[in-house]
């Protein structure tokens, strides 16, 4: 474990963790809240990123915020929002984005000789997390008719939904993954993958297979293009992956359209 000085109030953590290639977890956010007395809080930022898609090792960024930290500010304004009036421990997730990422590094790639300024440099990283991290949690939650999902009941995260669905959309020739879109539209992988299905009614994986389908028969069809030519174009790594998931979605091959 690394530990990155800041100042009396904040520190910073930094933790690897190895994983099985077969069991690797999505990127997350967690923020947790613990209640001192009834109005002093201890809080912890954990995020766990990778720095590529295929890597088996991640490192845990822990951000601690001591109670002495919420004491510059007044009472009234931190117990009038949840999760700091609820009086309990709360884990909380927030959004892994491409914002959080670029936060994450700068957090710990400042390189100077002066102490004072790379302890400011780090706090104000910090903070801006922070702000982040409560910005998404305190957003006002509007009634909405997707109960499916308890977090779509807020228009932002539904609307984070709907974008990721106009990416796929206009990237029908390319394998967005599940990573990337959740980085693209600020949201936890797992909240995409699950609105995402309460959504569209259909698995991200799914979506997007069905759409390039769709795709391809049009290609082969009206526009008479090759088997080839419409795997290569679509993104697929072979024919027969292409066959394959051609035959899965519509019952038959693609070479059966060019007859």
């Amino acid at each position: 474990m690394e530990r990155i000085p800041v100042n009396r109030n904040i520190s910073v953590d930094l933790v690897t963790v190895g994983f099985a290639s077969a069991e690797i977890p999505a990127e997350q956010g967690l923020l947790y809240l613990f209640p001192i007395d009834d109005k002093r809080f201890y809080v912890q930022l954990c995020y766990m990123v990778y720095a590529e898609a295929t890597v088996v090792e991640s490192q845990v960024t822990v951000i601690s915020f001591q109670p002495e930290f919420f004491d510059q500010f007044f009472d009234a304004d931190i117990l009038a929002n949840y999760p700091f009036r609820a009086g309990r421990t709360n884990e909380l997730q927030v959004p892994v984005c491409a914002k959080t990422i670029n936060l994450l590094s700068q957090l710990k790639g400042l390189q100077t000789a002066m102490p004072m300024l790379k302890a400011l440099h780090s706090a104000q990283k910090a903070v801006q997390l922070l702000h982040m991290a409560l910005e998404c949690i305190l957003a006002p939650d509007p009634v909405c008719s997707l109960p499916a999902c308890g977090f779509l009941e807020n228009v932002q995260e539904r609307e984070k939904i709907l974008d990721a669905k106009k990416i796929l959309d206009s990237n029908q020739d390319k394998n967005v993954t599940i990573r990337e879109l959740s980085r693209m539209v600020a949201i936890n992988e797992c909240y995409l993958k699950k609105g995402f299905k309460a959504v569209t009614g259909k698995t991200i994986h799914d979506y997007q297979q069905e759409m390039r389908i769709d795709k391809a028969k049009q290609m082969l069809g009206a526009e008479g293009a090759t088997v080839t030519e419409v795997a290569d174009k679509l993104g697929y790594s072979s024919i027969s992956h292409f066959s394959t998931a051609f035959k899965r979605v519509t019952g038959m091959k693609p070479c059966e359209l060019l007859m």
